[in-house]
């Protein structure tokens, strides 16, 4: 088969394993091969067939990416084809699914839609930082925080070389648009619609009355130092999954980059929507 579609799911293999049916059937009628990796292949016990191709590395000669699973499961899709034209469609097995595109309900007419083409496209930006030489990106956030059992932390931020704060805290998060609805939001961060260039950096748990969130310009890099006492390295996790550490006396850069990942939306989806059906009314 030419046409070619990656296959993510969660590990609750119990709550895909109809949804994954009725996306092997929907791939059947439309002349479409699914592919999954080793990890995949094992997970769901699968076999070669017209239309599954079994142990198959995730590549870039796909159309599409489907996700079955939460926020965690499309976030690794995103930046598995972060910087290439490949979207994700992605069916919410999460407990918020905020980055989802249709519901289990909807797969059977959703999946017919998604292997035909009629979804539209949003482009997502990405966070890249610099740590031990190497430079990673997130999707939603990077975090850096106090490890367990660790006394709190002291950390200061930066741009173009001015300090804008010094904070004692449990950490801080550098969140995206896409982002800023999660570990952003529970720390009393701003919201920031999709489409909106920028980012946002606020503290976990300061321990002052004056520390606020900060909205950073796109084009402005973010530096951030570990100034805890004692040496006492930091955690640093990029969409929740551990990256690294940030050691005393050193800093770790943060930029905005546009248009990295592809996400699939409905057609006539909208972020205003989607924030009132997954969050509810906002209140102050």
């Amino acid at each position: 088969m030419d046409r070619r579609v990656t296959v993510f799911t969660h590990r609750r293999v119990e709550q895909t394993s109809h949804c994954l049916g009725q996306l092997v059937a929907a791939a059947e009628k439309a002349g479409v091969q699914l592919r999954f990796d080793a990890e995949e292949t094992e997970k769901h016990g699968l076999t070669d067939s017209d239309v599954v191709a079994t142990n198959a590395e995730a590549s870039d000669d796909v159309e599409l990416a489907v996700v079955l699973g939460g926020d965690g499961s499309i976030l690794k899709s995103l930046r598995r084809y972060a910087g290439t034209e490949v979207p994700t469609y992605a069916v919410n097995f999460g407990e918020v699914g905020f980055l989802a595109t249709i519901d289990p309900d909807d797969v059977q007419a959703g999946f017919a839609r998604a292997l035909s083409g009629q979804f539209e496209v949003l482009k997502l930006p990405a966070i890249a930082i610099t740590l031990d030489d190497r430079e990673l990106y997130a999707i939603n956030d990077v975090s850096v925080h106090r490890k367990a059992g660790e006394r709190v932390a002291q950390l200061a931020y930066g741009v173009a070389g001015d300090t804008v704060a010094s904070v004692r805290c449990d950490g801080l998060v550098i969140a995206s648009p896409a982002g800023s609805t999660g570990y952003n939001l529970a720390n009393g961060g701003p919201v920031m619609a999709w489409g909106v260039e920028g980012y946002v950096v606020s503290f976990i748990a300061p321990h002052s009355m004056t520390a606020r969130p900060l909205v950073v310009a796109p084009h402005d890099v973010l530096e951030v130092a570990n100034e805890s006492r004692g040496g006492t390295p930091l955690d640093v996790h990029v969409d929740g999954r551990p990256a690294g550490e940030l050691d005393c006396e050193r800093a770790l850069k943060a930029r905005f980059v546009p248009d990295m990942a592809c996400l699939a939306q409905e057609p006539g989806s909208s972020f205003y929507r989607r924030l009132r059906e997954k969050f509810g009314r906002l209140s102050v």
